[in-house]
């Protein structure tokens, strides 16, 4: 793998340089081929060096920052007050190629408005989307989008995010050609709104992905697909119930095994087995979504993630700026382009 310089918003997210750091020095002990860049309040950042026992070096630097986002700050008003950002600034460094990829735990609504001032979306993309890893029954997971950058898509948009997203599931997990569905309430061609089936429509006749049907709510986390399309608003919807979902059953559970001492007994007996549980579907290991359709890899991390969590979302950057899927998608993208130019000719 190539090396790779990552520029990290070391101040966002909920508890900022607190948890970025750590989980840098993580990465940089993992790989030798890794460059960070910490942006954002330099005597905050070097304090946290030294908290966790790191330093500068030429594989860890700061780049100083005098501004940060809040996580309740609006978009606009991140992007016309906030030019010296710790966001803002690592996102420069991507659009200067001083960086392969940015990530960021902070306000979701600012980086993308931030990302998609600065950077631009890839020549034939209108819209980018957010696309993250869900897991399955199978074990490697599926790529879900979009969750929520696009609430009033266009078949045309479905079409490219669906591209986009093959490419990315495929460079992810050396899949030749990834399976691709549209979320939708049946499996039948009649069910769904006009902008479903208009979508199916075009993923068949385009022939550039392998698209393989609808999939239903109930078969997201199945392990029957790569690639789940919707529109940002029903996959947000959709996304939130699940994480919901979740939580209710780990509470659950929770009281049950604590309702007395035969059920705190059969807690420890059933303790290798929720461990196991736990390590599958652990939230951790899928933080970070991709920015995708942007032109150089964004990674966005949940804001309430912790060391290790953010450590996932690291990786992630990592990854997609070694293989190059900037570039993978822009080919892939030309080749719509093109198919399309020659339909209407």
């Amino acid at each position: 793998m190539n090396p790779v310089t990552l520029a990290i918003d070391a101040m966002g997210g909920d508890r900022g340089a607190i948890v970025v750091v750590p989980a840098a020095l993580k990465l940089l002990a993992k790989y030798n081929d890794t460059r960070l860049i910490l942006v954002g309040d330099e005597t905050i950042v070097q304090r946290e060096l030294q908290r966790a026992g790191g330093k500068v070096s030429d594989r860890l630097l700061i780049h100083h920052a005098s501004q940060s986002v809040a996580m309740d700050e609006s978009p606009t008003q991140a992007l016309r007050s906030k030019k010296d950002s710790s966001m803002r600034v690592a996102l420069n460094l991507v659009k200067a190629g001083e960086a392969a990829a940015c990530v960021s735990a902070g306000n979701t609504g600012a980086l993308m408005a931030t990302a998609y001032f600065v950077l631009k979306t890839l020549p034939g993309i209108d819209r980018p989307a957010i696309v993250s890893l869900v897991p399955t029954r199978t074990g490697n997971g599926a790529h879900m989008l979009d969750l929520g950058a696009n609430v009033d898509s266009t078949p045309q948009h479905l079409l490219q995010f669906a591209v986009m997203a093959a490419v990315l599931a495929s460079a992810v997990h050396g899949i030749a050609r990834p399976r691709v569905s549209l979320l939708n309430i049946g499996h039948e061609d009649i069910k769904g709104n006009e902008l479903v089936r208009e979508t199916a429509r075009l993923l068949t006749s385009s022939g550039l992905v392998n698209y393989i049907g609808f999939v239903e709510a109930d078969q997201i986390y199945a392990g029957t697909t790569d690639v789940i399309v919707c529109d940002g608003f029903v996959g947000n919807i959709a996304l939130k119930a699940s994480e919901g979902v979740a939580h209710l059953i780990k509470k659950i559970m929770r009281e049950e095994f604590e309702r007395n001492l035969l059920t705190r007994l059969a807690a420890v007996v059933c303790l290798p087995v929720l461990r196991r549980v736990g390590r599958r579907i652990n939230p951790d290991h899928y933080n970070g979504a991709t920015l995708i359709g942007l032109r150089g890899v964004v990674i966005k991390s949940h804001g309430g993630a912790n060391a290790d969590a953010f450590l996932a979302a690291l990786e992630r950057a990592r990854l997609q700026a070694a293989k190059n899927i900037t570039a993978q998608i822009s080919q892939e993208v030309s080749r719509l382009l093109n198919q399309t130019e020659a339909g209407s000719a």
